[in-house]
């Protein structure tokens, strides 16, 4: 009998019948009271088991840790106050006040469909704050809105982490205190309701800028244009003087432009209502450029990253919420404001509910223990409470909550580990013991966390027992320790913000101890967190060497953690001034097959080695952790992720990972990706920062590349990270920022805004480093048995300039699959009608390609050509570019570029909307009059002198 059961808890009974009815149509369903709940009973010989678990997970979809609209109103909406950040209570009033006021403008924006309906505020746990809840699910980390203190690199600015594909969600929007506290900020960005939807846009809907401080002139049909959508938005152009007076703009003969002391000034009263994206502080601007009105020819973000659409366009068709917009009619009145919860998180309570089935006896069990002693030592914070609790065929505490408050107490725990295996796997019976445990010292489990790990399918139902801890309010991490594990931690972990993982039980992978190094529950305060400087494995019958280099943002707590397999090896370890570090020196467990080197004090920067010896053949591992040298000082950390956490294989994957150091980005690194399936299969890949194939911008400290060998089943990354050749420096980008442009109006009187405060450019040097970080685990099932041909990647960094009559076209390589492998041909074509080219790519003029071989993926290309014509002064052209692998598949059109033949000459080309001097409008005003008067006094004198004669 083809059946599925499960168990929903009471008070979230109320939301089956709506679910129910949506599903009438595709399978029969019977509802049971229980004592416990409401059990549904799925019937239908037409769906197989894959199916039913699918729509099993989406009736359980209530409980979800991402925002999500709800009817016309964004509810889920978590922002979160670093723990940095000084108790100020103001900050949650004002918080409060731009929700409100950007719901309103959110509201008018998208023509009266959305609104902001609920949000959440997370403050930290060290404020005294009053009327605060417990936190649930909600973390700094899952937070889409963050509150923190401001760094060399943005300053007070508001910006948005964006580096995905046009269209995806961003990372989080970033506000500082100082920008939410002080008034005088509203002169610099605009109000703060309006400021937030404009941030709102780049994070929900993923589209990109519309004005360009790098590019904010261009050449248009032989006239200099502003950037901006739309180009009804009027102004005129002024160079500021030190004086703060006005003269009209020069021109710069290399580039025929205005110099970058020239600033387009929009007049404050305008005949449009658009754009949010490209003055959001212009008080007429209410809405988002639509089709029929945007500027596809401006150079900035958004033409580059979408395909030179409109941000309307993006927004109802390629984002999250492109369905819902469709579909949603407007709201007949106005939304009422925001409702307002806050919530505030203790300190970690964690129950570690560890598998002791007989599936786990030997080397499964011995990981675990290893894996759970290094989390229990060097990865759980002090002041946090921990308890453990295994299951097999019956479920035991171990060990109730116990506050970590010293090294004996953690030793204490790691004794009480299992050490045997036997039985079946009644998960369910674990999950209600942890859920127990956890109740036990305040009587509920909100906010509270597990941490399950099971090597096995589960010989009860999980699926009877799973929604019920989900819905109890607690996060619960997974790891899936084998390729049976049970395929519901996916689910439970997806469902609470917890984190799933897979381990392979191949020792040298070392995959279980860096799941459980990665179960960490940030609160934006890095400096207290632990750092894993490294973690590698290998099986030698002779030496195990390597180096790991301590730079100086870490160095306290630094451990190295040797675990071997069968017998006791020699161990050398060698601090950059050359002292010698032995067994003498180390802690020895041979029950746990582990040796331990703790450096006493802050360890000293620069190159550690070790070298490891053995006569017999063996795995070895060693992993090494520390953290922040100083208090002030955040180390450089490593976070990595796929894009999409599962996969059937229709869309290409990509690897992320960003190195950082207090939000700014860190270049120049050597970051290394390894992508492992359960079944063994491994491909190691080099992440690049060029702006490039699956790379977004190039220097912003994000690396990327496209995953193509991708393999059915659960798979795992693991990112490496090292700088051992020259320095490095963290920089200051302000090229790529996704934030609120500052906008100077001028209106009768010219009326400027005060600058923006000064940003420090000066790049931290903190010598060689080494990191490591794991990702969460996804799953990948395709059709097939092989993985899809993908075709070169999108060109997107395409471009353009007339030198004389000579084209030259730059770009950098695609690759055969996406940016990988070489190409075999481009193509290339040109056009007077952007449109045109980018709508139907194959009507454009054809360039001759005959003589370019294209080079390897992530090479620079440069090809120049000579058109069959005379290139007129002042015509602007349209290019465009695609390449073929070796089975014949195209890849998308490229980014558009575009380029304008400016002869160098005595007069300048046109300008729309020039602006004049000062003066001379005055002048010219004066004179006005004045020949309005002599003509009214002439007019008037000769009627009198008529009168006279009659």
């Amino acid at each position: 009998m083809n059946q599925l059961y499960w168990y929903h808890s009471v008070h979230s009974s109320k939301d089956i019948p709506s679910v129910i009815r949506h599903f009438k149509l595709i399978f029969d369903l019977t509802l049971f009271k229980t004592c416990s709940g409401v059990a549904v009973h799925l019937n239908s010989a037409a769906m197989d088991s894959r199916t039913k678990f699918v729509l099993l997970w989406m009736l359980l979809s209530s409980t979800s840790t991402g925002i999500k609209l709800d009817g016309n109103g964004y509810v889920d909406v978590i922002i979160a106050i670093g723990a940095k950040v000084p108790q100020d209570d103001r900050l949650i009033d004002i918080i409060k006040d731009m929700v409100t006021e950007g719901s309103v403008y959110l509201y008018e924006a998208l023509d009266k469909k959305v609104y902001f309906k609920e949000a959440t505020i997370l403050v930290p746990s060290h404020w005294k704050s009053k009327n605060v809840t417990k936190a649930r699910t909600e973390s700094f980390e899952k937070a889409k809105i963050r509150i923190d203190n401001a760094n060399s690199t943005y300053g007070d600015q508001p910006y948005t982490k964006q580096y995905g594909e046009c269209g995806t969600m961003a990372e989080y929007i970033h506000f500082t205190p100082e920008y939410l506290l002080n008034d005088a900020v509203i002169q610099l960005y605009g109000l703060r309701g309006r400021v937030f939807v404009h941030e709102w846009a780049h994070l929900r809907w993923g589209v990109y800028d519309e004005y360009n401080k790098e590019k904010p002139f261009y050449h248009s049909n032989g006239r200099i244009e502003a950037t901006r959508c739309s180009k009804n938005i009027e102004g005129q152009f002024y160079e500021v003087t030190a004086g703060g007076s006005l003269q009209p703009c020069h021109i710069d003969p290399q580039t025929s432009l205005p110099t970058d002391k020239c600033k387009f000034f929009p007049d404050r009263n305008q005949n449009t209502n658009s754009s949010l994206m490209s003055l959001p502080s212009l008080d007429s601007v209410s809405t988002f450029c639509r089709k029929n009105e945007h500027n596809n020819k401006a150079p900035n973000l958004q033409n580059e990253k979408c395909d030179n659409k409109a941000t309307w366009t993006v927004i109802f068709e390629d984002s999250v919420d492109k369905d819902a917009l469709q579909t949603l009619k407007p709201l007949e009145s106005p939304p009422p404001p925001p409702s307002f919860k806050v919530v505030q998180r203790a300190q970690r309570v964690v129950c570690l509910i560890l598998d002791v089935s007989g599936s786990m006896e030997g080397a499964r069990i011995l990981q675990q223990r290893q894996a759970a002693t290094h989390f229990l030592r060097y990865i759980i914070e002090d002041q946090a409470s921990v308890g453990i609790v295994t299951f097999s065929t019956s479920a035991s505490t171990l060990r109730s909550l116990t506050i970590i408050d010293s090294d004996i107490t953690r030793e204490t725990l790691v004794q009480l580990l299992p050490k045997r295996a036997s039985g079946s796997t009644n998960m369910c019976l674990g999950l209600s013991q942890g859920l127990h445990v956890l109740q036990k010292d305040n009587g509920d489990v909100l906010g509270d966390e597990i941490i399950f790990l099971t090597d096995g399918q589960a010989t009860d139902n999980i699926a009877g027992c799973a929604p019920s801890a989900i819905q109890s309010g607690a996060i619960i991490s997974t790891i899936a320790f084998s390729n049976s594990a049970a395929q519901a931690l996916t689910e439970m972990a997806d469902k609470t913000g917890g984190i799933f993982f897979i381990a392979k039980d191949d020792m040298i992978s070392n995959q279980l101890m860096d799941a459980f190094a990665s179960l960490t529950l940030s609160t934006g305060d890095y400096t207290n967190e632990p750092v894993q400087l490294e973690s590698v494995g290998a099986r030698t019958s002779d030496w195990f060497n390597g180096t790991v280099s301590v730079d100086q943002t870490v160095g306290n707590k630094t451990s190295f953690v040797i675990i071997y397999e069968t017998r006791f090896p020699s161990i050398y370890i060698q601090s950059p001034s050359g002292s010698i570090y032995t067994q003498t020196n180390m802690s020895h467990d041979g029950l746990l097959k582990t040796v331990t080197l703790n450096i006493p004090g802050t360890a000293e920067p620069g190159d550690w080695k070790y070298s490891i010896q053995t006569t017999s053949n063996q795995a070895f591992t060693i992993t090494v952790t520390s953290q922040a040298a100083h208090d002030d000082v955040p180390p450089i950390i490593v976070k990595t992720h796929m894009n999409q956490q599962f996969s059937d294989g229709t869309k290409p994957m990509t690897v992320f990972a960003e190195v950082s150091q207090n939000y700014r980005p860190v270049i120049n690194a050597e970051v290394w990706a390894t992508l492992e399936s359960e079944t063994g299969s491994e491909h190691t890949l080099q992440l690049l920062d060029n702006g490039a194939g699956a790379d977004a911008f190039q220097g912003d400290g994000i690396y990327s590349r496209y995953f193509t060998k991708i393999v059915n089943g659960r798979n795992s990354l693991k990112v490496r990270v090292k700088n051992q050749e020259s320095g490095f420096q963290t920089v200051f980008l302000p090229i790529h920022l996704r934030c609120t442009q500052v906008v100077p109006l001028i209106s009768g009187v010219v009326q400027l805004n005060p600058p923006k405060p000064p940003v420090s450019e000066e790049p931290l040097e903190v010598g060689n480093f080494t990191r490591t970080a794991t990702g969460e685990s996804f799953v990948v099932k395709l059709s097939g048995t092989t993985p899809p041909n993908f075709p070169p990647n999108r060109i997107t960094d395409l471009s353009a300039e007339i030198q004389e009559d000579t084209v030259l076209l730059s770009w950098t390589a695609p690759g055969e699959d996406l940016d990988q492998g070489t190409a075999k041909s481009y193509e290339i074509r040109w056009s007077f009608d952007l449109d045109m080219l980018r709508n139907s790519f194959s009507n454009g003029h054809v360039v001759n390609t005959a003589a370019v071989s294209p080079h390897e993926a992530g090479s620079v290309e440069q090809h120049s050509f000579n058109l069959s014509f005379p290139i007129q002064n002042g015509t602007t052209l349209f290019f465009a570019v695609q390449s073929e692998d070796e089975q014949n598949a195209k890849s998308e059109t490229s980014n558009i570029a575009q380029a304008s033949k400016i002869l160098h000459g005595p007069k300048p080309p046109g300008v729309s909307n020039p602006g004049m001097n000062l003066t001379v409008l005055v002048i010219s005003l004066c004179v006005v009059i004045m020949v309005i008067c002599f003509i009214v006094a002439v007019t008037a004198w000769a009627v009198r002198r008529r009168n006279r004669f009659v």
